[in-house]
């Protein structure tokens, strides 16, 4: 259904606002998520977890949807790397089905998923994944290069990290990226700066957190991704970000910052293979919690208060907090502004 120059789609009871705009490659798509009468909003991350059910994604697959059940939560979010080894070879590759809808057949799962790409997944046909051919498939996926999502208490920004790597520009190695829509590059790049930190600074919401697939900090296997350190994280500081949440390290994770920012740093990248004991030193007074194995994220809001668990592979809390911050007065943007 189309109305005023929006699609609205209907899933699970859900209303979602899609804007209808054909933005440029790097231009912010911009989504509505609707809050629930209450105010409060739940919802899961992983990451790292298309293996067709193999290296424990289908047992995370069911912890997730028994925690997504008891929490009812409002929708998912992954953190990239959707499909292994090399994303997807088209709108018709079986993987989509074997790796995602075989495998997250929960109830309670059957929620809106709103993806962002990994570097796995540039190595396959990019927009196959982006294609709304995919979403007829199964309509709870989303997924665009980068885009935002509103709703009311928070607002999320999802980025498109892997063409800021540039390794995977100047040394590939056996591997071959699909750059259709990203190059030229620094064009690309640069634009997509410039919407991340206009989008954060006009975003009224008390709540802004950003999704990306590679990390920032991380003592994992990939550790900092200095592109990014260099690039975004000086516009996150800039703009008050609550947290970033990534994947791309096969683990769970929790960094404060000891700085002047109150960014928190979450990865969550153990959908699936994980890579036990790879972890580098980090300053103890930052590191808040570090588990190599697999598993995944909850979270709940309210428009003062964040609450943040991490499962294992089992359902078992291994490390939860909160995040308490002064709500904010502000003019709720209507859906009828996209």
């Amino acid at each position: 259904m189309v109305e005023g120059g929006h699609r609205v789609l209907f899933l699970g009871g859900l209303l979602l606002w899609l804007c209808m705009a054909a933005p440029s490659a790097s231009e912010l798509q911009r989504l509505q998520h609707r809050a629930r009468p209450d105010g409060t909003l739940s919802f899961l991350v992983v990451g790292d977890w298309g293996r067709e059910g193999n290296y424990n994604q289908s047992e995370v697959a069911s912890q997730m949807g028994v925690i997504g059940e008891k929490l009812d939560i409002d929708f998912v979010i992954s953190t990239g790397d959707n499909f292994y080894e090399d994303g997807l070879t088209g709108e018709d590759d079986p993987a989509f089905s074997k790796s995602f809808t075989d495998i997250y057949t929960a109830p309670s799962l059957q929620k809106p998923w709103y993806n962002v790409l990994g570097n796995h997944d540039y190595r396959g046909d990019v927009e196959a994944q982006l294609s709304p051919v995919l979403r007829e498939k199964d309509s709870k996926w989303i997924c665009y290069r980068s885009y935002i999502l509103r709703t009311e208490i928070v607002d999320f920004f999802f980025v498109d990290t892997t063409p800021f790597v540039d390794d995977y520009f100047t040394n590939p190695g056996e591997h071959k990226y699909d750059w259709k829509g990203v190059e030229p590059r620094d064009e690309y790049l640069s634009k997509l700066l410039t919407d991340v930190d206009s989008a954060l600074k006009d975003s009224p919401a008390n709540w802004k957190i950003v999704v990306g697939h590679h990390t920032i900090k991380s003592a994992g296997h990939h550790g900092v991704t200095v592109e990014l350190v260099e690039q975004l994280l000086p516009i996150l500081q800039a703009n008050n970000v609550d947290l970033y949440v990534n994947g791309h390290d096969h683990c769970l994770e929790h960094i404060t910052s000891t700085d002047s920012s109150e960014t928190q740093f979450i990865t969550s990248g153990g959908g699936s293979k994980a890579w036990r004991g790879d972890i580098r030193p980090w300053k103890p007074e930052e590191m808040k919690f570090y588990y190599d194995g697999q598993g995944f994220l909850s979270v709940n809001m309210t428009g003062d208060q964040a609450d943040l668990v991490f499962y294992d592979v089992f359902g078992q809390v291994l490390h939860k907090w909160s995040i308490s911050k002064q709500l904010r007065t502000a003019a709720k943007r209507s859906y009828s502004e996209f």
